[in-house]
């Protein structure tokens, strides 16, 4: 016959489960099992033993003389109690042990499938509440799995099964079934009635928790993070604030010869990390936000949430950055949409906008030179045709028609 202790023995040990959680659901479980049987279980004890992984069940009724009794349920006559220990005298209370063995096998069977299903129910929602209050932490695990769309990895303190979807992990990623990985908790949901937790290389947080790692300053709270924007596996830039006047906020995250922030990078494929140190001074912040260019001069619109800034031609590049992504993230961590501009007197020659082209040139080869940053004709000429086929799409053919095409409207 089916044992039910045998069931809770191999629970007992549940890591997910606290010890009076346990045997709550284990007394409820019996206390069932004695009411089907039984038709209440007010008089019955259920002790639980989780050390050993047994338990007890008593009936305990009182004593009457042979004859008076009135209710079975309540009371058992005293030759039936001196049976059990000859003992007992009447108006005591008898204890009688009952066994496994005397609710039959059917019941027992039932008994151990609703143990063993609400202590899977049990156990997930453990599962579920612990990453729950991990969101945003970093988690290590070891890839199990290597699928189309995700991977499979075991959490390597917990052993729970986690998921790094594709879109969560970094260009360039690549694992292997037993490599180790690094992410955060992005968030934690039920998917038919399972918990399903699910990391993040992608995030924000993921750089801010590393970067709290290897610099003891932010985990002491001396410097704070006040934003990061990021492309990952690309660039990005994190506005950092020292409270310590005497603590230098950048150096300290980048390191003695970059010591603190070289093991970030490789672990983000070699992510450029351009740490800026905060100000409210709207002016300046946006000043460093554009890193490693160098601003002329800067006009504002708080209306619009729209600045003007102007370079040097030869820091234009650097503004604009690789496909856009340096000024890009300038407007996502100042939050002005940021237009660039040549100093004035880089103008004195006249310029021609690269819409006067349209005849000339087709419309997607115009779209794909201003997504450089270049809107006008001497803007494009003032880059190398290296330059150009490096931040577009375009064949070296086209380019050098293109050039040929701006440089013969100032040759006329």
């Amino acid at each position: 016959m089916l044992n039910l202790v045998e069931t809770f023995a191999d629970f007992k040990d549940g890591k997910n489960i606290d010890r009076p959680t346990m045997v709550r659901v284990l007394e409820d479980v019996f206390r069932t099992l004695i009411k089907k049987k039984f038709g209440s279980d007010d008089n019955f004890d259920v002790i639980v033993n989780t050390q050993k992984g047994d338990l007890e069940l008593w009936r305990v009724r009182e004593i009457v003389e042979d004859g008076e009794v009135l209710d079975e349920s309540q009371q058992i006559s005293e030759s039936e109690a001196q049976a059990i220990d000859d003992s007992y005298e009447i108006g005591e209370e008898c204890y009688e042990q009952l066994h496994l063995e005397d609710f039959g096998r059917r019941a027992i069977m039932a008994a151990r499938q609703t143990l063993i299903s609400r202590i899977m129910e049990l156990e997930k929602d453990e599962v579920f509440k612990k990453y729950s209050d991990r969101i945003g932490e970093i988690v290590l695990g070891e890839v199990h799995q290597v699928l189309k769309r995700e991977l499979l990895v075991l959490d390597d303190i917990t052993g729970n099964e986690l998921i790094l979807p594709r879109m969560d992990m970094i260009r360039g990623d690549f694992f292997k079934k037993g490599d180790m990985v690094r992410g955060i908790i992005k968030k934690v949901e039920m998917r038919n009635n399972n918990p399903i937790v699910i990391m993040s290389r992608t995030a924000e947080q993921f750089l801010a928790k590393l970067m709290e790692q290897e610099v003891p300053e932010i985990e002491d709270g001396l410097i704070t993070i006040k934003k990061i924007v990021r492309f990952p596996g690309d660039r990005a830039k994190v506005a950092v604030e020292s409270y310590d006047d005497r603590i230098d906020p950048v150096g300290a995250c980048v390191g003695m010869k970059g010591s603190r922030i070289h093991g970030i990078v490789r672990e983000l494929r070699n992510e450029n990390i351009d740490i800026i140190n905060f100000t409210n001074n709207k002016t300046l912040f946006i000043q460093r936000s554009l890193t490693p260019a160098k601003v002329s001069s800067i006009e504002l619109d708080d209306e619009t949430m729209r600045a003007s800034v102007f370079f040097k031609p030869d820091q234009v590049s650097l503004a604009i950055g690789k496909g856009g992504s340096n000024i890009k993230l300038a407007s996502l961590l100042t939050g002005y949409e940021i237009d660039v501009y040549r100093d004035s007197d880089d103008f004195e020659i006249e310029d021609v906008d690269l819409d006067e082209f349209s005849d000339e040139i087709e419309a997607w080869i115009i779209k794909e030179l201003k997504s450089t940053g270049c809107d006008t004709a001497r803007s494009v000429l003032e880059l190398t045709k290296e330059d150009l086929v490096r931040r577009t799409d375009l064949e070296d053919e086209t380019i050098d028609e293109v050039m040929k095409i701006l440089a013969s409207e100032f040759e006329e």
